[in-house]
């Protein structure tokens, strides 16, 4: 049953003083949501129809959080330009973002998502300023193998969303400009949430590359780097007759999708790539383990560590990423070291986590709705891993003939930096 007709992208505006970006949408004229991003660090001069196309595509992209409550049938753009090219690029990342949604509330994975077209084919904006590389940083492993792959180049600093207290500690020991953002959502998500609002998954790294384009205009920085692996492109499971992967947004495919949406609006005076595409996880665990005691204190990949709710970082020992990134460092760090992140318990031997080791290893019932590798990259750290505990071997499975973890696997970089990634990593 429809209970709203329009969903509507109503107004944003940006406040340079108080670095306040107020972001306003609505279902038709009953529910009014209001959310702000806090941008916390110095200004560069930015060019400033520049700065409203980026902010524009934050506005659109972060809609979905408001959007997959009603899945309104209309959208309606009442402050924004959209031409024929941004609204493919929008109808497919929340459709395709949407897809564990979809799956999780029994709905249609084939939902269309029509985002009007408002304006002819629009004009790009190239700032000729913009240089260096800007680092998402996570508190996991991928973002800080990214950081010591990058920290030797002339201008690189790392920005983060959310989670300052969490993350405060690991900034520290990494040492560099760090730009801090924070984002505030609408209260009423989660009162609706508990009354007859839907909830699910959306496409959040997708959000993370538009607030990273607003970023890059206000500080002057030409690259966004994430660092997504080769394994999130993998599609999670199958649900009627469509592939739904819980990691759309950090895949290939999105990352293709988001470049040509900035080439188109900003030529290459904004660049969007995964420093980490190339690699599996478990190649980018093996490359980590060179640097883990630095970290091992302060970093995370936990999502129960990033709520709300939390302070600090912690491994929670429960959930598919603690188990998946147990396995996946097994190999590479000494055993000791490793189990001290789980306060000395070792999650092979918990029985309780079996049933999730098994879903890892594609044994029985669908890899878990997160971000986790590959099945074929999880059977092999098994097998690595039952050289130092033989007991694992009750983990009956087939690794394909050809698969390598260790091999390069294709990427969408900048010929420049891709070359830098092969002098360090080849």
């Amino acid at each position: 049953m429809i209970k709203y007709k329009n969903f509507i992208f109503k107004d944003y505006t940006f406040d340079e003083t108080s670095g306040h970006l107020d972001l306003n949408y609505g279902y038709d004229d009953q529910l009014d949501f209001h959310e702000t991003y806090i941008f916390d660090f110095p200004f560069k001069d930015y060019d400033r129809s520049a700065l409203d196309k980026a902010i524009q595509l934050l506005f659109f992209i972060a809609g979905t959080s408001y959007y997959k409550m009603y899945l309104a049938p209309n959208i309606v753009i009442q402050k924004g330009q959209i031409d024929s090219r941004l609204s493919t690029f929008l109808n497919k990342t929340y459709q395709k973002g949407l897809g564990e949604f979809f799956y999780v509330n029994g709905l249609d994975p084939r939902t269309k998502i029509n985002f009007p077209v408002n304006s002819e084919l629009l004009e790009s904006v190239v700032s000729s300023t913009s240089s260096g590389q800007l680092i998402g940083l996570g508190g996991g492993k991928d973002s800080l193998l990214s950081v010591e792959l990058l920290r030797e180049q002339a201008k690189v600093a790392t920005w983060s969303l959310n989670h300052r207290s969490q993350l405060s500690p690991l900034v520290d020991r990494v040492g560099l400009k760090h730009l801090w953002v924070e984002r505030q959502w609408d209260p009423q998500i989660a009162q609706l949430n508990n009354q007859d609002a839907m909830n699910g998954h959306v496409p959040i790294s997708a959000i993370f590359s538009t607030v990273g384009a607003v970023i890059a205009m206000l500080s002057g920085y030409q690259d966004i780097v994430v660092s997504n692996e080769s394994s999130a492109s993998e599609p999670t499971l199958s649900y009627q007759g469509m592939d739904i992967n819980h990691q759309y947004s950090k895949s290939l495919e999105y990352e293709k999708d988001f470049q040509a949406i900035l080439l188109h609006s900003f030529g290459d005076s904004i660049r969007y790539y995964s420093l980490l595409r190339p690699f599996s996880e478990l190649r980018i665990a093996e490359f980590f383990s060179i640097y883990f005691d630095k970290y091992a204190d302060v970093f995370s990949s936990c999502n129960r560590a990033f709520t709300i709710a939390e302070s600090h970082m912690f491994w929670c020992g429960q959930c598919a990423k603690c188990a998946f990134v147990f396995l996946i460092l097994t190999p590479f760090i000494d055993r000791e070291k490793l189990e001290r992140l789980w306060h000395s318990r070792n999650l092979f031997r918990d029985p309780k986590m079996e049933g999730m080791y098994r879903r890892l290893l594609g044994i029985e019932g669908n890899k878990p709705l997160d971000c986790v590798g590959e099945v074929k990259e999880a059977r092999t750290a098994m097998r690595l891993a039952s050289r130092i505990y033989p007991e694992l071997s009750k983990y009956e499975f087939e690794i394909p003939g050809d698969y390598d973890y260790k091999s390069w696997a294709e990427a969408s970089l900048p010929d420049s930096i891709f070359s830098l990634v092969e002098e360090k990593l080849a």
